[in-house]
């Protein structure tokens, strides 16, 4: 079964979750509309941009998957967990270039942090993008981030106790490609896909990845059609919650367990505690994340 908040055993390594919002977070810009002004108007129920981390115990090493626009106050949430002065960053993967994927990397720059290498993992298209576009290739030139190359479906090995493996999935590519992530730890496994087109535009079965895999955090961005009013919704490429729920009900109790969806748009009713949408996640036997679930791998 599912073990969440489950503090790391000593010398291991697990997953921290540090956002579970779309690339805007929650409440969104602009809107004031009744589902965000509850967040306007109690600070306790914003929520930021999807990440998550991993935290190596026995390297004294962490990681962060997607430098989201609240990677500032991200960064505090790790460091309560794993401070700097035991800790070291080993490595930033961005899954694309999308706002709320890699944007946060401006917080390692000349005119916030100042860091020195922090290494920052990219595919090819990726890897382009920041090279040469301003104000991203500045972080390059003045060494506060330091390229690392990655290549599809090729495990990188940290240590004896941690292999991420980036996975290229079908999205909206205009500056880069667009992976998921496979990150084994010693014991269990989980893959990180917070952005995916509809799961039948992609050559690979996602329920043979869920059975590959003890957890699996899932794009949840629309929760279901008609979600935004006024818009056609078939022509957004996303999974809707409902559907992968459909996709996926003749999978076992187990392996529905597995299936931890994250990354809500801020018109996803999931996003509200207590809601019949949360509820109905959990009939079915799935879950949804929140900020400070923890992963034992």
């Amino acid at each position: 079964m599912l073990a969440v908040n489950a503090a790391s055993a000593e010398g291991g390594v697990s997953i921290y979750v540090l956002g579970v919002a779309q690339d805007a977070g929650y409440p969104q810009a602009g809107c004031y509309q009744p589902h965000c002004m509850r967040a306007w108007e109690d600070k306790s129920l914003r929520r930021a941009a999807s990440s998550i981390a991993v935290i190596d115990e026995s390297a004294k090493a962490k990681y962060i998957f997607d430098a989201t626009p609240d990677m500032r106050e991200q960064l505090y949430a790790l460091q309560k967990i794993a401070p700097d002065s035991e800790y070291k960053l080993n490595g930033v993967f961005p899954t694309h270039a999308h706002i709320g994927h890699y944007v946060g990397i401006m917080h390692f720059g000349h005119e916030a942090m100042g860091a020195k290498g922090v290494p920052v993992y990219t595919m090819p298209r990726m890897h382009e993008f920041l090279s040469t576009n301003g104000p991203w290739d500045q972080l390059v030139r003045y060494g506060n981030i330091t390229l690392q190359p990655m290549v599809d479906g090729e495990p990188i090995e940290f240590g004896e106790q941690l292999r991420i493996t980036p996975i290229i999935v079908p999205h909206r590519d205009e500056y880069s490609e667009t992976v998921g992530f496979r990150i084994d730890g010693p014991n269990k496994s989980a893959v990180y896909i917070p952005d995916i087109d509809k799961w039948e535009r992609w050559d690979t079965d996602i329920r043979d990845i869920i059975r590959s895999v003890d957890y699996a955090l899932l794009d949840a961005t629309f929760f279901a059609d008609g979600e935004l009013p006024g818009r056609d919704m078939s022509k957004i490429a996303h999974p809707f919650v409902a559907e992968s729920m459909l996709l996926m009900q003749d999978m076992t109790a187990e392996e529905k367990s597995r299936v931890i969806f994250i990354h809500m748009n801020h018109t996803n009713p999931l996003l509200i505690e207590g809601s019949k949408e949360q509820a109905a996640v959990k009939d079915l036997g799935f879950n949804f994340a929140y900020e400070g679930m923890r992963l034992e791998l």
